[in-house]
């Protein structure tokens, strides 16, 4: 058996309640629990659905597993689904009422997670939505819920859950959209606030808005300067969905990307630009930010620059001493750096 999280090696120790003709698993987790619940359903068909690419891209080959990355939950009938608890509320919340959209009148809800996630939670998220709640078992600091008789929700459209907010930065503002799961849902953070305040001028030429979240970067730098051309990546589909709707509200040009780090971006820009990710979870990682520093070069014409912000204590200088001849620290205050190189 392949290596399983602990969420996945409490839900193969309720096998039996495993089994279904028409299975959803949501936001499941980088390791081989697709495989082992296909072992345990040769004959159903099984569907995988996340929010996040670097998921699809990790289970893309698992055998007899459909796997789909998207903004909204599509097919129907689900008679068993199997959830993930995941970090945002909001977006659990939204999870929710997309699950109840697309199962059968007698599915069964699986909802495992960690302790510290706020599983625990969940039966008070779904009070008056289920008919039978039931705390099937806990293990390796996990808990596993199983709900019966569950309430459809008629008809989802994620457009409900837009949340449009004004931006106002830099003698400039525009109205954003959002939608919950994406980066500081509804709001500027002081990271992206402090970079587009230090943003430089650029007039033409391709710009590549890095871990995009709502759009907002690329928006600023499009209404000062329209003959820019955008490319906005990230790895989350509720990201780059948010971001096309920022750009088509604000009549900006420019894609929205799904990519896990750089991995999908092809050809060279004039202008990189992010407040670069690196939470993973609960506690502080480098690994995205760091790939993304040491492989931004590559990505840039003979005259481009990058331009990023990062908490003052996180340690990147000595990644761009590496990778850049020079670079400059623009603005820093004891809790912001802004770099350009």
């Amino acid at each position: 058996m392949s290596v399983l999280t602990n969420p996945s090696l409490l839900l193969i120790r309720n096998s039996e309640e495993l089994t279904g003709k028409s299975i959803l698993v949501v936001n499941f987790a980088q390791d081989g629990f697709l495989t082992e619940l296909k072992k345990l359903n040769p004959q159903s068909k099984i569907t995988a659905f996340s929010y996040n690419h670097a998921n699809g891209e990790f289970a893309k080959n698992t055998k007899d597993v459909d796997i789909c990355i998207d903004h909204t939950i599509s097919g129907h009938s689900y008679d068993l689904v199997i959830l993930y608890y995941p970090k945002s509320k909001p977006e659990l919340l939204m999870t929710l009422d997309n699950i109840r959209a697309v199962i059968t009148t007698d599915a069964k809800l699986l909802v495992v997670g960690e302790n510290k996630s706020g599983v625990k939670s969940i039966e008070k998220q779904l009070a008056g939505k289920t008919v039978y709640s039931n705390k099937i078992d806990s293990a390796k600091h996990c808990v596993l819920y199983s709900f019966s008789e569950i309430k459809q929700h008629l008809h989802f459209d994620i457009t409900q859950y837009h949340k449009r907010f004004l931006v106002t930065v830099a003698d400039t503002e525009f109205t954003a959209i959002s939608v919950p799961g994406v980066f500081n849902h509804g709001g500027l953070d002081i990271g992206t606030k402090v970079l587009l305040e230090n943003a430089p001028t650029i007039k033409q030429g391709k710009v590549l808005d890095f871990g995009c979240g709502a759009g907002l970067i690329a928006t600023f730098l499009g209404l000062k300067n329209p003959a820019l051309d955008f490319v906005c990546s990230d790895v989350s589909a509720l990201a780059t969905y948010a971001t096309e709707q920022t750009l088509k509200l604000n009549s900006i040009k420019g894609e929205a990307l799904l990519s896990d780090g750089l991995n999908s971006i092809t050809g060279k820009f004039d202008l990189i630009i992010s407040n670069p990710p690196f939470h993973t979870g609960i506690s502080t990682d480098y690994t995205v930010a760091e790939a993304f520093l040491s492989n931004a070069k590559q990505h840039l014409t003979k005259t481009g620059k990058l331009n990023i912000v990062a908490n003052s204590f996180l340690k990147y200088t000595p990644i761009l001493e590496t990778q850049f001849d020079n670079y400059q620290t623009v603005f820093k205050s004891n809790k912001f750096a802004v770099y350009s190189s």
